[in-house]
């Protein structure tokens, strides 16, 4: 269960971020509702999360798997680019949280 509660909560930050871009400097209503939703329950999600996942371990995955998803979002949804250092850094992020949940704080 706090692993899907992480799940959701990855999820819910993943929204809130894409809906940022939306939002056009918070002019537009509608993807601002949508940030400021999708924040307060990744954070609350989180939170609940934390009584069982160590915090290094959870922020971690919480961080590394939304700045991985949301870097994806960007190519396709937004029509960004990447390159081949942005690619490395990405996967040098996922391969952090992966050695900090081998390591096993859990």
């Amino acid at each position: 269960m706090p692993y899907l509660l992480l799940t959701l909560a990855i999820l819910s930050e993943v929204c809130a971020t894409s809906c940022l871009k939306l939002t056009e400097g918070f002019s537009k209503l509608w993807p601002s509702v949508g940030v400021a939703v999708g924040y307060v329950l990744s954070f609350a999600l989180l939170g609940r999360a934390l009584k069982h996942i160590p915090v290094s371990v959870a922020y971690a995955v919480w961080s590394g798997a939304g700045t991985a998803a949301v870097a994806g979002i960007g190519v396709v949804a937004f029509g960004e680019s990447l390159g081949r250092l942005q690619i490395a850094g990405i996967a040098l992020i996922i391969v952090g949280v992966v050695v900090l949940n081998l390591k096993g704080g859990h």
